[in-house]
């Protein structure tokens, strides 16, 4: 991997730290990390989960479908580079895929059938807090340089740091609490994406880009506008296949 100009990363930066305001929409804000880290990495899926106010890890935001279903399937087969992560802490970087070695002998076969060859996580984590992990699906045999690993781990720093921003957010409950509320919008936002994707003959990528550009048009937070399309469809307008 080339590391990323200077210019274009620090664009990427100041667009992050833009989106850090009081209110700020946390699931548009994690998909945007995972679409700026897609960004970085050159032919890559990446993917983001946080835990649950159980410490069970959730599917939170993917810069495409594909990998939201590989996040999905690590969860529930309880293995994955990304649960590794979250579970020590310490980061996994350069993994191939086609090793027969592999320490993910289900879910490895499942990611390169998508189309991947190698994985990177990265762990959302301050100080000895980890309250998720960042995933990086190659296409190919990417490696990350020492460098390029560094950047990928800034960004999943800032969207802890995003996370945990206001005061009140350190008391361990209120995290959780806004985490379960999250994770809670999210599932308004897959199901709203379905409806849109089913409505209008397009992909869920598509209906995804739609829901949010509406959203961002019309300065409406991202949950709120999927909950009208799941409730009300007839009754969101400018929601129109381009």
């Amino acid at each position: 991997m080339t590391t990323f100009p200077v210019e274009r990363l620090a664009g990427v930066f100041v667009e992050v730290a833009d989106t850090l305001v009081a209110d700020f929409d946390v699931v548009d804000f994690l998909h945007l990390i995972t679409a700026r880290a897609a960004e970085l990495v050159p032919d890559s899926a990446v993917g983001l989960m946080l835990a649950d106010h159980q410490g069970r890890l959730r599917f939170m935001g993917a810069s495409t479908e594909a990998t939201r279903l590989l996040e999905l399937f690590q969860v529930q087969n309880d293995q994955g580079p990304c649960l590794d992560c979250f579970r020590t802490g310490v980061g996994v970087v350069n993994a191939d895929l086609h090793d027969d070695d592999t320490p993910w002998p289900q879910f490895a076969p499942r990611a390169v059938e998508a189309g991947f060859r190698s994985v990177h996580a990265v762990p959302l984590k301050l100080r000895s807090e980890v309250i998720g992990a960042l995933n990086v699906f190659g296409r190919q045999p990417t490696r990350l340089e020492p460098a390029d690993a560094h950047i990928v781990q800034a960004l999943a720093d800032v969207a802890t740091i995003g996370l945990m921003q206001e005061r009140a957010i350190r008391r361990s409950e209120v995290l959780a609490e806004q985490l379960q509320t999250a994770l809670n919008s999210r599932i308004v936002v897959e199901q709203a994406k379905g409806a849109l994707a089913q409505m209008h003959g397009v992909s869920v990528d598509d209906a995804f880009d739609l829901l949010r550009s509406h959203a961002r048009s019309t300065g409406t937070r991202l949950s709120d506008v999927a909950r009208r399309v799941v409730t009300d469809p007839d009754g969101v307008r400018g929601l129109s296949r381009p």
